[in-house]
């Protein structure tokens, strides 16, 4: 049998709280890639073409600019290296903060 829980969220705090003590950290999306600025990102696009560098910046719609780029392919072979690159958010599968990219 389940039993129902309330969740207080602290705006001041950023948790929430289930009804029962236990403390949920809340993040929201956006803020994540904020934080994320100035370092590693693991970019993974939608036909599996893969990116690391260091996050410069982003846009509401999240397309992403990339510094000191190392681009792979879909067998996860260095394709190219690129000082920069701006990524569009329309092909963007998953970003992946401190994400050191494929292993190889």
């Amino acid at each position: 049998m389940s039993e129902d829980h309330s969740v207080i969220t602290d705006v001041a705090t950023g948790t929430s709280e289930l009804d029962i003590g236990a403390s949920i950290p809340s993040v929201l999306p956006l803020e994540l890639i904020d934080k994320s600025i100035g370092s590693k990102i693991w970019a993974i696009m939608s036909d599996f073409h893969e990116f690391v560098g260091t996050l410069v910046g982003f846009d509401d719609f999240v397309n992403i600019i990339l510094s000191d780029v190392t681009e792979y392919d879909v067998a996860r072979k260095v394709v190219c290296k690129r000082s920069k690159l701006l990524l569009s958010s329309r092909n963007l599968a998953m970003l992946v903060p401190e994400g050191k990219g494929p292993e190889i």
